[in-house]
């Protein structure tokens, strides 16, 4: 599949992205569905049906593999849908307003196919000017239907009072419904190592490479360091599974959960997979070689193609260019903004307007997630404002309408989640607390997000509206600096490649910066939480992590240089940053070794 842009949409809470490739894939350009709630998948393949005029027949509790068949028919469908909208770019004249003058304006600015439009629409010769226009059309093409399965969301389920055997947990179920797709994309595997999961995906033929290194289905891994990256890519080298990218993600600078790392920062982090790219696709190739040998499958003379992309809270154009250029990155993704733009992302009106209006008192490195992961939340939510309204009225806690966190067996043999009313109840009648006491937030913190990050969604597909639905939405610090509440999905891409810039006139923090400050806030609560006096073991950690960040700032103060593309002033305001990060930092490490020699001396 062609890759045609620099940039692809990741996922973005359960129903932000998940008609995104049904807006954006038929212009070339990658987005990722979430599979986690199979409800959600149901009622939009009933509002899309509808729209294109396909009979709809639902698929009930009672059919035999209900999970894996809902994501199975959303998928199928979804690639129905695009593949005929690609189908009707490629018909429309070459004139201004039209899609197919849409689809190539918009691609990055130096690719070879943008200059072919260019000269296409420039030509003058009426049958030179048709010939390549014909080869224009030639290469419109879809961009991928990518998914993501949250390798913790993997709880097992049950039918008639039975647990049913492994493979239909959830995980695998959603393994199982992609796999089985028309959809052409890729599956994402995000939160950790999951070897049931990562054992399940041999089960399926599409994602083993042929004797050229092509697979149908492709294997991409997040990660947020190198070895982490090592230690998954060789589990799925020994199946004789190559995985087609890694795709690297901030700690901390990012939507949704965020899994911070020992204080490595994604500057030196990159450096490493940089300097190192083929040391380990090299390993891996080894690795993967062996196992297809023995396996008796094709081995590929040499190692397929494996990317190398990137995320982590960008804002700018000379962001994006730095780190495709400084670390050999192949595409960059672009989360939080694109909550911004109606046409690649599906959020109500009124959230927008609270994004558009968020600044960074109103966005959180949250503890409402049941996952107990930090959570980037809004706290100007319909679902935080429910949330709060629920212990003011002493009912503290949220229907558990989907139930697909229930994890939690304190009170009851079959797992219920820690959002739920039925657990919050019962937990704080075990400890004697009321709702309003102070020391009930530790419970009452967490939210429904399972259902209530795909609300708007369900409001989208009219299975609901704002009175009944509480949207919960999980943005990164990036989204600040873009205050309106709604942008084209041109001015979106323009402002990616620098032909425009959305934030002028806005003072904002490069992204690096912006990283180093939550580390240094994460670093400053995990402090906070173990004061007075801190157990040698945890004392021993957070120096590490302090030592990690400290070599993080002294690299980035050691690269400014490199930052070519931002001003004199812009690289100024940097290194001042990094030295006030600096000072910090070491006021802290100083905390440390002051309240761990109280419990040392």
């Amino acid at each position: 599949m062609a890759q045609l842009h620099e940039f692809h949409i990741p996922v973005m809470g359960t129903g932000f992205t998940f008609d995104s490739p049904i807006k954006v894939a038929p212009y070339g350009i990658a987005s990722v569905v979430s599979l986690v709630d199979d409800i959600l998948a149901e009622q939009a393949r009933k509002y899309y049906s509808a729209k294109i005029g396909e009979p709809f027949t639902p698929i009930s509790n009672d059919h035999h593999d209900p999970r894996a068949a809902r994501f199975t028919a959303w998928l199928d469908l979804t690639d129905r849908i695009v593949q005929a909208e690609v189908e009707k770019i490629r018909r429309e004249p070459f004139v201004p307003g039209s899609r197919i003058t849409k689809y190539f304006s918009m691609l990055p600015t130096d690719s070879s196919l943008r200059r072919d439009w260019q000269a296409a629409v420039s030509e003058t010769d009426p049958a030179r000017r048709a010939d390549r226009e014909e080869a224009l059309r030639a290469a419109v093409c879809a961009g991928s239907i990518d998914v993501n399965i949250m390798t913790k969301l993997d709880k097992d389920n049950w039918k008639n009072g039975e647990k049913l055997p492994p493979e239909y947990s959830d995980a695998l179920a959603a393994l199982r419904g992609f796999a089985r797709s028309t959809a052409r994309g890729a599956i994402v595997f995000s939160a950790g190592l999951n070897r049931r999961l990562y054992s399940y995906a041999e089960q399926f033929p599409e994602f083993y490479c042929n004797e050229i290194g092509e697979v149908q289905k492709r294997i991409i891994l997040k990660v947020s360091d190198y070895r982490s990256a090592v230690t998954q890519g060789k589990v799925f080298a020994k199946k004789g599974l190559w995985l087609s990218e890694f795709r690297i993600e901030s700690g901390l600078n990012c939507g949704g959960h965020a899994f911070a790392t020992d204080g490595f920062l994604l500057g030196p982090v990159m450096e490493e997979f940089r300097t190192r790219r083929e040391e380990l696709i090299e390993e891996l190739f080894g690795i993967f070689t062996k196992a297809c040998e023995a396996a008796g499958r094709p081995v590929p003379a040499k190692p397929p193609k494996q990317r190398i992309t990137v995320q982590g809270g960008l804002t700018s154009a000379t962001e994006h260019e730095f780190l495709l250029r400084k670390y050999g990155a192949d595409a960059c993704g672009w989360g939080s903004p694109f909550l911004l733009v109606p046409e690649a992302s599906t959020v109500d009106e009124w959230t927008r307007n609270r994004l558009a209006e968020a600044g960074p008192n109103e966005i959180d490195m949250s503890n409402v997630s049941p996952l107990n992961v930090i959570f980037q939340n809004l706290l100007t939510s319909r679902s935080e404002l429910t949330r709060k309204s629920r212990i003011e009225k002493n009912v503290p806690g949220a229907p558990c309408k989907k139930s697909f966190l229930t994890l939690n067996t304190e009170f009851t043999e079959k797992p219920i989640c820690v959002a739920s009313r039925a657990y919050q109840q019962k937990k704080l009648e075990q400890l004697g607390l009321s709702p309003s006491d102070p020391a009930a937030a530790a419970i009452t913190d967490k939210a429904c997000i399972c259902h209530e990050l795909g609300g708007s969604a369900v409001i989208a597909y009219g299975e609901g509206d704002e009175t009944t639905i509480s949207t919960a939405i999980c943005p990164g610090p990036s989204i600040i600096p873009f205050r309106k509440p709604s942008y084209s999905i041109e001015e979106m891409i323009d402002h990616i490649y620098g032909r425009r810039d959305l934030t002028e006139g806005v003072d904002r923090a490069h992204c690096l910066v912006t990283e180093l400050s939550l580390y240094l806030e994460h670093l400053r609560r995990r402090i906070s939480q173990s004061l007075p006096r801190i157990p040698e073991k945890e004392a021993a950690s957070l120096k590490e992590f302090c030592d990690n960040l400290g070599k993080g700032i002294e690299y980035y103060q050691g690269i400014l240089d490199d930052f070519i593309t931002e001003t004199e002033a812009r690289r100024q305001k940097m290194a001042e940053e990094f030295a006030r990060g600096k000072q910090e930092l070491e006021r802290l490490l100083a905390g440390i070794n002051a309240a761990s020699l109280v419990i040392t001396s």
